[in-house]
């Protein structure tokens, strides 16, 4: 259903060292793909998974903002990733939020999840699903 997920960024630079880390915890190798657009701008796009999340200076040259409501969640393969991709996440910048990592239960399942907000504000999340 996804090509991609793309965020912006106000500090290009500070958002790869946060990412870098992030998804590393996840599995994701290498560098990320640096985009120059024609008007200059750069975007870094990480591909992991056949998957790619993007990082762009706004093309609109204002400022970048995060979205009120909107979630980007990265699956882990243990509840162990989890903890780590928070804990990596606020070493580097981030910020936790909500509920401190850990078990919640609800009407579609039990998951291991932990809440963060880049530097740039974006909402993240590190989920786990516990199959039954």
């Amino acid at each position: 259903m996804f090509n991609h997920v793309m965020v912006g960024s106000n500090d290009i630079e500070r958002s790869k060292r946060f990412y870098d880390a992030i998804l590393r915890v996840i599995g994701a190798q290498g560098e990320p793909v640096r985009n120059i657009t024609a008007t200059g701008h750069v975007r870094l796009f990480y591909r992991h998974g056949g998957n790619t999340l993007g990082i762009s200076q706004p093309i609109d040259n204002r400022p970048a903002t995060c979205a009120n409501g909107g979630t980007i969640a990265f699956k882990c393969e243990t509840p162990e990733l989890v903890k780590e991709f928070h804990d990596t996440a606020v070493a580097h910048g981030g910020v936790s939020i909500e509920d401190p990592p850990g078990l919640r239960n609800d009407a579609l399942g039990k998951y291991y999840l932990a809440y963060v907000r880049d530097p740039d504000g974006n909402k993240l999340c590190a989920i786990h699903r516990v199959r039954s």
